[in-house]
């Protein structure tokens, strides 16, 4: 048997370790994160949606020029050089709206966010002149942003310097395509030029603001495959 005193002390309750304090990070912040997160991909669905509908709206005025008389032809012409230039504008929102999704740093995905909000001026512009043109849109945009989301998202995914390099490259190529197009729309289509060739500024500007920003230079294999893949878009696009 037990002793008196023996018996008190394993009747004593035993003295537990008192809990570690809990981390920052606790189940109710990163609920408020995942709500953050699934809001941004709502807003980027409901973006996607005015790209494919035609909802866009620009925030700057339209860039004036002069309106002449063109011939059928240069109608036709400069139509189809214009909805390849949407298609360009399209693809824009995509891009930016997946790399914004996966941007790592908060300065990063703004900088996205800011570069998307130019790149609908340029997809409202151009949809505006394809309807003075008499044009339609290409039947394929919805093939073309998604596509172009997909992309967005592996280079985002990539990382922020990576995703800043595609932007680089992106948006030097795209330069280069705007200015072959302004050697290419009938000299009397004045509005259709104002607009390219604004478009083809901000596209430097962007190309520039990424570079400053420490993108990494693509390796040669990839800046060769988007040509290709851009080749098949605008020559599909033209008709299409």
């Amino acid at each position: 048997m037990l002793s008196g005193n023996n018996a008190k002390q394993s009747e004593a309750p035993l003295e537990l370790e008192r809990p570690t304090e809990p981390r920052e990070t606790r189940p109710r912040d990163s609920d408020k994160l995942w709500r953050v997160a699934l809001d941004e991909w709502i807003a980027s669905a409901d973006q996607a949606l005015r790209t494919l509908t035609g909802g866009a709206h620009a925030a700057r005025a339209r860039p004036v020029a002069d309106e002449a008389d063109l011939t059928p032809q240069e109608r036709r012409l400069s139509g189809a050089l214009l909805r390849v230039d949407h298609v360009g504008e399209v693809c824009a929102q995509a891009l930016y709206q997946a790399q914004g999704l996966t941007a790592r740093s908060p300065q990063l995905r703004m900088q996205m966010q800011r570069a998307a909000a130019e790149e609908v001026d340029h997809l409202a512009w151009t949809e505006r002149r394809l309807a003075e043109l008499g044009a339609r849109t290409s039947l394929l945009n919805p093939l073309w942003y998604a596509g172009a989301f997909g992309i967005g998202l592996l280079a985002g995914w990539a990382g922020d310097r990576w995703s800043l390099g595609f932007v680089v490259e992106t948006e030097r190529q795209v330069e280069q395509h705007l200015a072959s197009h302004l050697d290419r729309l009938p000299s009397a289509d004045s509005p259709s030029r104002a607009i390219v060739e604004q478009m083809k500024v901000d596209e430097a500007q962007h190309a520039a603001a990424a570079q400053h920003s420490g993108a990494a230079s693509l390796p040669a294999p990839v800046g060769l495959a988007m040509r290709l893949a851009a080749r098949v878009m605008t020559q599909t696009a033209h008709y299409v």
